[in-house]
């Protein structure tokens, strides 16, 4: 029989809703910044922004921020939405702005970090004492383990996931025909995928699936709640790059939040709720990291990291190849062609 699952939480949707309200309008004060970001940096952010008004740059800035599922956030600035600032879990999801004239072609020159504001890396997300024994990536294509992962039509975190399950077979020398197979395999394993990160990790811990497919920030953030879970750091993953950026018309103040953003200081508040550290940021402390698998090591390096860069080419060939859609709707990616077949409901 299949177990239950449920697509969020009330309160969280609500929290959500409450969030994306007190944005949409934005503000035409100079110093209140409407920030566009995906879902999962909602907690994180709250003392990001805290540190940032305790700053003399920031310290007569307010904050008017909207969180969603990454593409849909996008999609939305694109429509019309108030952006100064935008924090994405894809870099596609900002050069759709680049291609629509809404941010800089050059906005990777503007950090340190080649745009990057935050990583984690994909982990395995289970009840708490593991009681299957998850353990890899082969673990979770057995028949009878049910999966929660987001849908890769709204959510960067679902296209960092399938990714990553993709890896791990051609890189252990598996051919593109055995990667795609295995890929049915879990999605065959999956009755729903949610609309973002947030929403599929509320299915989780509301349901009784077996798995989530999860950034290693959020099953931090979920321990650190209190949830009864555990996770799993499999020996082969994929490095998870979220980029930041801000929108050519900005408000003054944009530029120096992303500076911030971008700083040992704001990265090591970050690392305080999961993120790992971003590359090219020196002097991050790291704190104890609470939820973490060891606290006092909260970050253990994989026997083998993936990367979009090294492994696929960039998100631009990686987008295309995997998850394009034809302009009448019809899936021309190996993904969407994949989740039509699977019979999963794609929730939006």
């Amino acid at each position: 029989m299949k177990k239950t699952i449920k697509a969020a939480v009330v309160g969280m949707t609500g929290m959500l809703a409450l969030t994306a309200c007190t944005s949409a309008g934005g503000s035409s004060s100079k110093d209140t910044l409407s920030v566009v970001a995906f879902s999962v940096m909602e907690t994180a952010n709250e003392g990001v922004y805290e540190a940032y008004q305790e700053t003399d740059a920031g310290e007569e800035t307010e904050f008017a921020p909207s969180y969603g599922a990454s593409g849909d956030q996008s999609r939305a600035v694109v429509d019309g939405k108030e952006a100064d600032f935008v924090h994405f879990s894809l870099e596609t999801d900002v050069t759709r702005l680049v291609d629509e004239g809404l941010v800089a072609d050059d906005w990777k020159e503007a950090t340190p970090t080649n745009g990057i504001a935050t990583s984690s890396v994909v982990v395995f997300v289970v009840r708490e004492g593991n009681p299957l024994g998850i353990d890899s990536w082969d673990d979770l294509a057995q028949p009878g383990v049910e999966i929660v992962t987001p849908n890769p039509g709204s959510s960067g975190a679902a296209r960092w996931n399938i990714l990553a399950a993709w890896a791990h077979i051609i890189g252990n020398g598996g051919t593109e025909k055995e990667a795609e197979q295995f890929v049915s395999d879990l999605l065959a394993n999956t009755p729903a995928l949610p609309a973002s990160g947030r929403e599929a990790t509320s299915a989780f811990v509301e349901g009784d699936q077996d798995v989530l497919l999860s950034y290693e920030n959020e099953a931090i953030l979920a321990k650190q709640n209190g949830e009864a879970i555990d996770y799993v750091v499999p020996q082969d993953t994929l490095l998870i790059e979220n980029p930041a950026a801000v929108t050519v018309d900005a408000k003054d103040g944009a530029e120096d939040f992303l500076e911030f953003v971008t700083s040992a200081e704001a990265q090591s508040l970050y690392a305080g709720f999961g993120f790992r550290p971003v590359e090219g940021v020196e002097g991050v402390e790291l704190p104890e990291v609470e939820g973490a698998n060891d606290p006092a090591d909260p970050f253990p390096a994989p026997e083998e990291l993936y990367t979009i860069d090294g492994d696929f080419g960039g998100w631009g060939e990686a987008a295309d190849k995997f998850f394009a859609d034809g302009e009448d709707g019809e899936p021309l990616g190996i993904i969407p062609r994949l989740i039509e077949h699977s019979g999963a409901d794609a929730q939006e």
